[in-house]
């Protein structure tokens, strides 16, 4: 079975992780964003520290997207945050193809950049065989 990372917005935690328990549930090997948010902790860190720990998040994520067969954008009603967008210039850089949840409402530059569109994890296992 091929492997999936999945690329997504903080505020989709809940739903990003069910699609990619669902995934896993089937056999698929998925890597997942930390979604970790911090709160009392962040707030505690000085300001050089937090860019510290964002470049380690953000090469960490990087090396997902590497390791993994396919990238599944979780951008339910449309949304893409910046973060996600840098992870889809960096998966087309990889030559990965990219998977989305619906169309980008924003900016229909993002769209050309996608494979196609699934709606379940089922659709997506259809398209890594």
């Amino acid at each position: 079975m091929k492997s999936v990372v999945i690329s997504g917005s903080r505020k989709f935690k809940k739903e990003m992780r069910e699609f990619a328990k669902k995934l896993k549930e089937k056999g698929v090997v998925v890597y997942e964003p930390n979604l970790h948010s911090g709160g009392k902790e962040w707030k505690a860190l000085s300001e050089s520290y937090k860019r510290f720990v964002l470049l380690g998040l953000t090469h960490d994520h990087f090396y997902k997207i590497k390791k993994a067969d396919v990238v599944f954008v979780y951008n339910k009603g449309g949304y893409i945050g910046n973060s996600t967008t840098l992870e889809m210039g960096y998966s087309v850089a990889c030559d990965k193809p990219i998977y989305a949840l619906e169309e980008d409402t924003e900016e229909g530059c993002r769209n050309i950049l996608f494979t196609g569109f699934v709606k379940t994890p089922t659709q997506l296992i259809k398209k890594l065989k």
